[in-house]
């Protein structure tokens, strides 16, 4: 769901969507704690893939949503293949990142994966 928020300044106008703040969402999933992970990257929302997503990588994106620790980190689409941009590849949290942004990948837009390999997490809602 996105919201608008409205700014009056100096007669100007400028409208920003709740979009532009959100960075990681889960899609696809019977609650918002769980699906396939996408990222906002570039006014676009995008996928995530990896062989090796973990928990301390669905951890990091549980915690970034708001829905505490994760519970399960999933692979091989199960919550649905997605489609659009492929935006990171290879993920690698440590696990302190705020962030799955600040997580080591490939970089934007560089993957070896297919829509079949996307990410996902499920998380307790605290």
């Amino acid at each position: 769901m996105e919201g608008f928020l409205t700014l009056v300044l100096l007669s100007s106008i400028v409208t920003i969507t709740t979009s532009d703040f959100e960075t990681v969402r889960l899609v696809g999933g019977n609650s918002p704690c769980a699906g396939r992970v996408e990222v906002h990257h570039d006014g676009q929302w995008g996928t995530v893939c990896h062989d090796y997503w973990d928990m301390t990588d669905a951890g990091v994106v549980c915690r970034e949503i708001g829905c505490g620790a994760a519970l399960e980190a999933v692979r091989d689409a199960r919550f649905g293949q997605g489609s659009g941009k492929i935006w990171m590849d290879n993920v690698d949290c440590s696990g302190s990142e705020s962030t799955l942004k600040n997580c080591r990948s490939l970089g934007w837009g560089v993957h070896y994966c297919g829509h079949h390999k996307m990410l996902e997490s499920d998380a307790q809602k605290p």
